[in-house]
């Protein structure tokens, strides 16, 4: 008997299947039979849900950005936290640094991954500005920056650091990393017009 099931639960199926096939195949090395395969369904339920292997590899990096951006805006609407520490949480929990999603992002970094990898960044600059950069406006009603350009500085940042402080597009030594955060923190400092020194203990984030 053909068992029927929920699109929504066949179509996660479906996308749990493609992470671990790409996971241990790549994305080029998964066929559609491999995932077909997988899941044990027919061609034309695949291509129900999903128009292409690239479809499904977005819908993926729809879930990794959702995990990704999920703590930061709920870490950003706590406004409780003091506004600069509110921040360095935010950057953490997008794993920038380490962080929750550390098992993601050693899966998007695999080198058979790197169109994922590509995707995945596009999500983060997209994503991650318009977070921080409501954040910073807070910061200049309190005082701390003073900027007219809120956002395009927090484009700037994440650009800079989604860049630099990636293993697999410039590999540091820990006193390059070390050197380059320093630079990074006090750029930030001079981009936002906050007060000298006031962001250098954020330098813990990147383990100084």
């Amino acid at each position: 008997m053909r068992v029927v099931k929920d699109a929504d639960e066949r179509r996660n199926e479906i996308l749990d299947a493609a992470d671990e096939l790409f996971a241990q195949k790549g994305f080029d090395g998964t066929s559609t039979n491999d995932i077909l395969e997988k899941v044990g369904i027919a061609r034309g339920t695949l291509y129900y849900h999903f128009k292409s292997k690239e479809d499904i590899m977005d819908a993926l990096i729809e879930r990794y950005s959702a995990r990704l951006l999920g703590a930061a805006q709920e870490i950003a609407a706590d406004k409780s936290i003091p506004i600069v520490e509110r921040i360095m949480r935010a950057v953490m929990a997008l794993s920038i640094s380490g962080g929750s999603s550390e098992e993601i992002m050693e899966h998007i970094h695999r080198p058979q991954n790197a169109l994922m990898h590509q995707k995945l960044q596009k999500v983060i600059i997209n994503g991650v500005t318009p977070i921080l950069a409501e954040m910073i406006r807070e910061g200049i009603d309190e005082g701390l920056f003073n900027t007219p350009f809120p956002y395009e500085c927090m484009e700037m940042v994440v650009i800079y650091a989604n860049a630099i402080f990636d293993d697999d597009l410039v590999p540091l030594t820990q006193e390059e990393l070390a050197q380059r955060a320093q630079a990074f923190i006090y750029n930030i400092e001079r981009l936002l017009g906050a007060e000298s020194g006031s962001l250098m203990h954020v330098m813990r984030m990147f383990g100084g």
